[in-house]
Order: C-alpha cells, then structure tokens, then sequence
C-alpha cells in the first residue's frame, strides 16, 4: 500500500474515531494489531481490572456526602471480603450480620432511600455520587420529600438497595452503583430506582440510569433524570418496565 494511501486511509478513521471512543480502524502490522494500537488495548485492560479491584474509600465518600446536609450511614453486605464479592453475587444482595439493626434505629416514613454502592467500580461513586446526588437532593426538599439517610454499602449489589429500602421504611430507592468497567469507561456509574422495594424484586420492576460520567450522562442531567423518575414513580405507584423514562423531552424544552 502507499504511503499517500496510509495517509488517506488514517484520515478518513480519524474523522470516525471523533465520534466515538469504540476502537475502530486499528492500524495493522501483517495480521496482527500495530504495537500502538495493542499497548493502548492492554492499558485500557488494566485500567478495568484495577476499577474492579479498587476498594471504596468509605471515610472519604461519607464526609462528601454528609456535606449534602443530612446524617450518613456505613454498613456492608454480607460478602466479607472483595473476592468473595466477586464470586459469590448473592451475598452482595444481602445485608452483613447487624446491619439491618443500625439501619432500623433510623426508621421512619421516608418518601425515597439513596443508597450508594461500590459495586464493580468504587472509582466511579467516589467521583459520580456526591455531584449527582447534589443535583438531586435540594430540589426534592423543596418539594417536601421526605429523605432517608444517605446510606454508603460496600461490596454492595443493586438489589441490597431492596433490603436498605424495607429496613428504613422508605416507599422508594434510588441505588448509585459503580458498573462494570469497559474498556473506554472504568469510571462508569449507573442508579437503579424502584418503586415498593421488597425481598422478591425483580430486575423488570426496576428503571435504571446509565453510563453516568463526564463522557457520558453528566452530573446534572443524571440529577434532573433521577428527580423525573421519582417524581413520575410516586405518581403512578409504580417502577420498571411499565415506567418510560420521558424525561429527554422535558429536558429539552427547558433549553
């Protein structure tokens, strides 16, 4: 191939590769990937599996929450450790001996629980919970919701957010969680809302949030998301499948 042929096959890619972070139009050495294009997979790779291996900064994450002006909680699932975290998903589900009873001394009536969870990447709540949860909190004091304690799980899944919910007493929850790391996103985090949240939850009954981060969905539309979605979850009594998230159009009328 020529050179001017390269030349012109690289700036046709480079173009594409403005609009998405997918690795496409990899350069080639014979059969084979180009060792530029193979270092920067292998980088990307590590990069994914320390997000899943990296531990929650509890103490930190809780003094940024607290800053939102309401008490915080710290309890853990019932995975002791993070590798039994990720080969047992089940005991992520569920709450560690004793942290049903620190939770059931906050119980009240409580319109919404935010829970906010490792899971796959503790990378991306450290920097996605507080700013997003920030845009979320103020606005529904002010409509005289009534919020539960910011509760702070580690080695939690998205259903604990069901036994949170239940131990509280509150109608519904909102669960911030770190999702798995792709290989263009180690910082990406998702929120899983439900409606009535109960032992027997399924995944149809929940509406989910996802790709929070500065590349994907920013802070302040994944707070405007959240308040639309519980808004429109205690309206209907419902969550999940049955829920559209409509809040794309609201949003764009309000520019």
């Amino acid at each position: 191939m020529s050179a001017k042929l390269v030349e012109h096959e690289e700036d046709f890619w480079s173009g594409l590769r403005r609009l998405t972070a997918a690795r496409i139009g990899l350069r080639r050495a014979g059969a084979s990937v180009a060792t530029g294009p193979l270092l920067d997979f292998q980088l990307a790779h590590a990069r994914a599996r320390d997000a899943v291996m990296e531990p929650l900064d509890e103490a930190r994450l809780a003094a940024e929450l607290a800053g939102l002006g309401g008490p915080v909680i710290s309890i853990a699932s019932a995975a002791a450790d993070r590798q039994t975290y990720l080969v047992r998903p089940d005991l992520g589900r569920r709450l560690a001996a004793g942290a049903d009873a620190a939770l059931a001394l906050h119980k009240a009536d409580y319109d919404v629980a935010f829970v906010v969870a490792d899971g796959l990447s503790a990378r991306a709540v450290t920097r996605h919970a507080q700013p997003v949860l920030s845009a979320t909190m103020p606005v529904l004091r002010a409509e005289a919701w009534q919020l539960a304690p910011v509760v702070i799980v580690r080695h939690g899944r998205v259903a604990i957010g069901d036994a949170v919910a239940t131990a509280l007493g509150a109608t519904s929850v909102a669960v911030l969680i770190g999702e798995r790391p792709g290989l263009s996103a180690p910082d990406s985090m998702g929120a899983y809302l439900t409606f009535k949240p109960h032992a027997q939850t399924s995944d149809a009954e929940r509406n989910c949030i996802s790709n929070i981060r500065l590349q994907g969905i920013d802070h302040a539309t994944a707070g405007f998301k959240l308040v639309h979605l519980l808004r429109a979850m205690r309206e209907r009594r419902l969550s999940g499948v049955q829920l559209k998230d409509e809040s794309a159009g609201v949003l764009t009328l309000q520019y």
